[in-house]
């Protein structure tokens, strides 16, 4: 009896074992298969995110686009196109910082002239003009070192003096102009010789297939829209220019007239 006991004992303690270990088997599953789940969106939202980067990363910026429509026009004309862009800002440029450097405070180097032509003469109207930096200080200067030859041998020299800043002001000028014109030209010659490449190919294939002259149509406007972007430019600099230079060539006139004044009203002393 003892023994069969045992058995017995032995035997309920395996099986409720085998229960309690497939519970723990079926309790675990939902677990496993939950946290499975959590892997695969999880690595599905990093998927996504990967993919979403991908595309912005691919996306060209404003600049890269610019480079690929200029490579795509050929470099024949946008070469020389880009050449004209070039050279014409940096002549821009410079004339730009030329003329800033030229304007001064008229009225200031007025009051200090006179100043000085009313307390040391005339050779000390020349110091201070000497020592002022502009194309006003230099008429002042000329109008002053000539003045012992007479008012009107002054005046003369004065007026010929502005002629030949003027010049200085309006150096290389003209080339802005120029390439402001050049550029469109060579834009729109582009567009006609890739016009005329399309309709050799036309006229080669024998038929009129739109993916035939869509490449040579594409190339022959990019040179028009890059003409016209090189032309936009330069005129906005070129209008500044023109307009900064008037504005010194009206100071030198007003000045130049104050000059002649003061000499005259000094002569009578």
């Amino acid at each position: 009896m003892k023994r069969l006991f045992s058995i017995l004992a032995i035997t309920g303690l395996m099986t409720f074992g085998n229960v309690q270990a497939q519970d723990s088997t079926a309790a675990a599953a939902p677990a496993t298969e939950q946290v499975a789940d959590t892997t695969a969106t999880e690595v599905a939202t990093d998927e996504a995110t990967a993919t979403t980067d991908d595309a912005v990363a691919e996306e060209p910026t404003f600049t890269q686009g610019m480079k690929k429509r200029f490579i795509e026009g050929g470099p024949a004309f946008m070469g020389i196109v880009l050449i004209c862009l070039i050279l014409g800002l940096a002549i821009a440029i410079e004339r730009i910082i030329y003329l800033n450097l030229s304007t001064t405070n008229t009225k200031k180097l007025i009051n200090e002239v006179e100043s000085a032509l009313n307390s040391g003469g005339v050779n000390a109207a020349k110091e201070v003009a000497r020592n002022t930096a502009g194309p006003v200080a230099s008429i002042f200067y000329q109008g002053l070192d000539r003045y012992s030859h007479g008012l009107d041998s002054a005046e003369k020299s004065i007026v010929a003096y502005g002629g030949v800043q003027m010049g200085q002001l309006e150096k290389n000028v003209s080339w802005i102009s120029l390439f402001i014109a050049l550029a469109p030209m060579l834009g729109f010659m582009g567009t006609v010789i890739g016009m005329i490449e399309a309709f050799d190919q036309i006229q080669s294939a024998g038929s009129m297939e739109p993916s035939l002259v869509a490449g040579g149509i594409k190339v022959a406007l990019l040179t028009t829209v890059f003409g016209l972007i090189v032309a936009i430019i330069l005129q906005i600099f070129y209008n500044y220019i023109t307009a900064k230079i008037d504005s010194i060539v009206n100071d030198m006139e007003d000045a130049s007239i104050s000059l002649v004044d003061m000499l005259s009203d000094y002569s009578k002393k």
